[in-house]
């Protein structure tokens, strides 16, 4: 059985905010969900799966209701509305996290839940004025102001843009004549840790040492704390930027809006004069208060280095050529600081945090890579099928679930767990589906629609979209990112924008060409004829894997059952535990070469050191065929067994084999890998 992964040390290093959980203010009811449907099985398996899942982690796990004592500080917040906390390990939203989450997606999934969630992190100083909670993670603060940009964006609530510029602008103030991270002129910067590296293990040494000896958290670190970052940096120049925005769009004398943008250029001049490294072709990670500099490389400045346009077209086009990605997606920083390994990664140094791939896919997005794109939004769909729902964290080499390693003085370094639902690994996906593939984005007049739909994925249609007054149906055929024909209710659109005007239901179709056809999973087969395009197969069951063996980590796992390594003996990268509760259930997909109706057998390795034999139900495709007995194997949960089921019904090309634990059932085993042969007609 696998057992717990060590050290829960509570949260409050890991995200400010303010404190307490769920309350009295009672939630009103959620908008109606939007759907996610490819007409290529595969796909929806793949990518419309982990969709849904997101959905649900953000609209229903994740909405809380919550304590006006506690968060209506600002006195703005609905009382009938709730709030979205940070994830399952964490009950408070947390400046940082409310504010990704709603420009990830909340803002356009549920306009009231979002303006909800933002104004909980607003706080009135003793003279009324409004500004961010103030605490020791000040780029929280600070990348608020692009989460409510973008609420205005999506939304158009102009009552909210005015309060949300006041609130911006007090609070850049404050941040501006800071004492601690705030704003170092003789480089030009602000100063205080990284976007969201609020622990030490995020930072090379110096600034910290190798024993991590005086802090697990970032800020107490004087290398730190009067250091400069990328990242925080980029969420500065955003904050400018948008805050002039702001302050155009509600019509602030035309001197107040010129200040803001001659910040933020040069702040831009100072990123690019400080941070950028011809030698590397990116930007450097960090610039210590003593002119150290260090060549490492940060997904989240990277990603905001693209997605807020301080690189130029040169850069951009060096940056994407550069960039280190690891077997699961683009890490936090990298590579491995000497105090971590491969086999023990810092909790933010060489190890896939969901948050950061999705800024880097939207990046990706933009940039037009769509060969990119395509794979890093796959190794998140995946992780999420595998592991029943979005986890915080990921071992970038592996894909268990990991939430990585930190020190605390000579002798100890203690392994944090990866809390599960975590939220904005969610957003993070539903925003490669909004902002990438379907490629929306926002403005005063309208939707901008500029998809990337790769190779091999087939058509997508998103259906029940709420945007303003409209619900819309947007449907994608073809592949590529180049427009041949954009339509509204079947009439050619000119340009790329739908009118904001728009009221009730409506459908945009979009053909799209200029596809990169390539071969992404590296199997032998073309993108365009591969339909398991991001998943290695064989040509006989054309590109998609065949079901000889398929190891559990790449089933389809839910109901919290999840990858671990904690035992030994098991075949490729990991094994499935979790597998302990009603609920939990393990599927394989059969790719066969034949529709037709036929029988299968069934064996299935697996690890139980249970003192009895353990059942599981076995169904295909949702219909019970009956209960499998797992004898006791040993009394060691290294030793494996197997056991074979024959004449197992299956009909069509890729039936859906799973084992679940239901009712009767006593659970409780470890599974490695399902294969399948051929029981007879």
């Amino acid at each position: 059985m696998a057992t717990a992964m060590a050290v829960a040390l509570g949260t409050a290093l890991y995200g400010a905010g303010a404190a307490g959980a769920a309350g009295t203010a009672a939630a009103a009811p959620a908008p109606s969900l939007p759907s996610l449907e490819f007409a290529n099985p595969n796909s929806q398996a793949l990518y419309g799966t982990a969709y849904q899942a997101a959905l649900k982690n953000l609209l229903q796990t994740n909405t809380i209701t919550w304590d006006p004592a506690v968060y209506d500080k600002s006195g703005l917040m609905d009382q009938d509305v709730g709030i979205v906390r940070a994830g399952g390990g964490y009950p408070q939203p947390w400046t940082r996290d409310a504010s990704v989450n709603s420009w990830n997606a909340a803002s356009l999934l549920d306009p009231a839940l979002a303006r909800n969630t933002l104004w909980s992190a607003v706080d009135k100083d003793a003279s009324g004025n409004l500004q961010l909670q103030q605490d020791d993670q000040q780029w929280d603060q600070v990348i608020w102001v692009t989460a409510a940009w973008n609420h205005y964006q999506v939304t158009g609530d102009k009552t909210f843009l005015s309060e949300a510029y006041t609130t911006a602008a007090d609070t850049l103030a404050i941040r501006e004549h800071a004492g601690t991270a705030g704003y170092n002129s003789t480089y030009g910067l602000f100063t205080g840790a990284s976007f969201f590296n609020d622990g030490i293990a995020g930072y090379p040494a110096p600034p910290a040492d190798a024993t991590e000896s005086v802090s697990t958290g970032s800020m107490p670190w004087p290398g730190v704390s009067t250091g400069m970052f990328l990242s925080t940096n980029e969420v500065y120049y955003a904050a400018y930027t948008n805050a002039a925005n702001m302050a155009a769009r509600i019509g602030r004398p035309a001197g107040e809006v010129a200040g803001y943008r001659a910040k933020a250029a040069a702040l831009k001049s100072a990123i690019n004069k400080r941070f950028w490294n011809p030698a590397t072709g990116s930007y450097n990670y960090m610039l210590l208060a003593d002119g150290t500099t260090g060549a490492y490389q940060e997904g989240t400045g990277l990603a905001f280095a693209l997605i807020f346009g301080i690189a130029n077209p040169a850069q951009a086009r060096s940056i994407l050529a550069h960039a280190d990605e690891m077997t699961w997606g683009m890490p936090d920083t990298y590579p491995n600081w000497s105090r971590y390994s491969d086999d023990q990664p810092g909790r933010h140094n060489a190890i896939v945090w969901p948050v950061v791939q999705g800024l880097w896919a939207k990046a990706l997005a933009q940039q037009g890579a769509q060969e990119g794109f395509a794979t890093e939004t796959a190794h998140l769909a995946a992780l999420a099928d595998g592991n029943s729902g979005f986890w915080e964290i990921y071992n970038g080499n592996t894909g268990v679930v990991d939430g990585g390693y930190q020190r605390l003085g000579d002798t100890v370094k203690f392994h944090w767990g990866s809390q599960p639902d975590q939220t904005w690994s969610a957003t993070a996906y539903l925003n490669m589906i909004d902002s990438g593939l379907f490629g929306l984005g926002f403005g005063d007049h309208g939707l901008t629609v500029a998809p990337t739909l790769p190779a091999g994925w087939g058509d997508a249609t998103l259906r029940g979209l709420h945007y303003r007054d409209a619900t819309l149906t947007i449907a994608l055929h073809g592949a590529g990112t180049k427009i041949r024909s954009l339509t509204l209710d079947g009439r050619r659109l000119h340009g790329d924008t739908v009118p904001a005007s728009l009221k009730g239901e409506h459908t945009i179709e979009v053909t799209l060409t200029g596809a990169v056809d390539k071969d992404r999973d590296a199997d032998g087969i073309r993108d365009s004829h591969d339909l398991c395009a991001d998943t290695a197969g064989t040509a006989t069951l054309h590109g998609c894997p065949d079901p000889a063996r398929i190891e559990a980590e790449d089933a389809l796992n839910t109901g919290g059952a999840k990858t671990n390594v904690n035992h030994t003996g098991y075949s490729g990268r990991a094994f499935i535990d979790g597998l302990w509760s009603q609920g939990t259930a393990s599927s394989y997909t059969v790719h066969r070469t034949t529709s037709a109706a036929g029988t299968e057998s069934l064996t299935l390795r697996y690890a139980n050191a249970n003192s009895d034999t353990r059942t599981m139900t076995l169904s295909v495709d949702g219909r019970k065929v009956g209960q499998v007995n797992f004898p006791r194997v040993s009394d060691s949960w290294d030793s494996w067994g197997t056991v074979t089921v024959d004449g197992i019904p299956v009909s069509g090309r890729d039936p859906v084999v799973t084992v679940s634990y239901e009712a009767g059932d006593n659970g409780s085993i470890n599974l490695d890998w399902a294969q399948f042969g051929s029981g007879g007609a």
